[in-house]
């Protein structure tokens, strides 16, 4: 089935973007490093625009809605993620990402009346839990609170869950994710490079090979929402959501061989597999 395809391959960039997102942030710092990745991903939204955007029915509120998820998302999203991926790594970062689905059920249930599943109860206890796995290292308790890094990455997860909100209310209006994807990229490259050059007093000067680090990024990045919409437009949430929800088993996967200096301990294997199976039966048990 094509939707599957499509998911898996989401899936997978969506994994390496991690990777390479956290080769980039060796040597350059989140803001700077989105200022390019985001940018390059608008780019290539821009660049597919006139083979993919249609525009009927287009609808004003809906667009609106569109630009105002942008201002967080994918911007203030990828600055969280970037810097969670500085502190924790590309592992831990995307198991606790990969809760966003939580966040989006709940935020359903307050803004569009969506009632929460009682298996609801036991996945947000596998989430929990597995968060806990990922968190726990007593060692470094001493040193810094790894618990408390941990926030950055869900405060990512919450925010996209929202955002994904906020995108199902403009796609009730106008049905078209493709629109929906470029104009909250064009928003959120706005964001992250007035941030840049704000914070800057200028505009930045990127070291060249972190900046293709980025680039990599946002092209991986770009392409996995690309094919995340398309195989959603094709399949169910219950097929689509469940697989690309599967991606920090990919990120794992390269950081085990691609960073050297990237542990992965059977704790935190065992949370990231914890995680992820509580997030995707989540996911299947609210399109029951």
């Amino acid at each position: 089935m094509p939707a599957i395809a499509f998911a898996v391959l989401s899936s997978v960039c969506f994994g390496f973007a991690l990777v390479t997102g956290r080769m980039g942030l060796r040597s350059l710092d989140a803001r700077a490093g989105a200022a390019v990745s985001i940018p390059t991903a608008t780019v290539l939204f821009i660049a597919v625009a006139p083979f993919a955007l249609d525009v009927s029915g287009f609808d004003w509120h809906a667009a609106l809605l569109f630009a105002g998820v942008g201002l967080f998302f994918p911007a203030l999203v990828t600055l969280l993620t970037f810097r969670s991926n500085a502190k924790l790594g590309p592992t831990v970062t995307s198991a606790v990402s990969a809760t966003a689905p939580l966040f989006a059920l709940l935020a359903a249930a307050v803004f569009l009346g969506e009632k929460i599943p009682a298996a609801a109860a036991l996945a947000s206890a596998g989430i929990v839990g597995g968060i806990v796995v990922l968190g726990w290292e007593p060692r470094a308790m001493r040193t810094r609170l790894r618990g408390w890094a941990l926030l950055w990455p869900l405060a990512g997860a919450a925010l996209r869950g929202a955002a994904q909100v906020g995108a199902r209310a403009g796609l009730l209006l106008w049905a078209n994710p493709f629109a929906a994807s470029l104009l909250g990229y064009v928003v959120s490259s706005a964001t992250v490079i007035g941030a840049d050059r704000f914070a800057r007093g200028g505009a930045a000067r990127p070291r060249f090979p972190a900046a293709l680090w980025f680039v990599a990024t946002g092209l991986l990045n770009g392409g996995a929402v690309l094919m995340m919409y398309t195989a959603l437009a094709a399949a169910p949430v219950s097929l689509v959501a469940p697989i690309v929800a599967a991606y920090p088993v990919v990120t794992a996967l390269a950081s085990a061989a691609i960073l050297r200096d990237e542990p992965i301990p059977p704790r935190v294997l065992g949370g990231a597999a914890i995680t992820v199976a509580a997030v995707v039966y989540l996911v299947a048990s609210t399109a029951r």
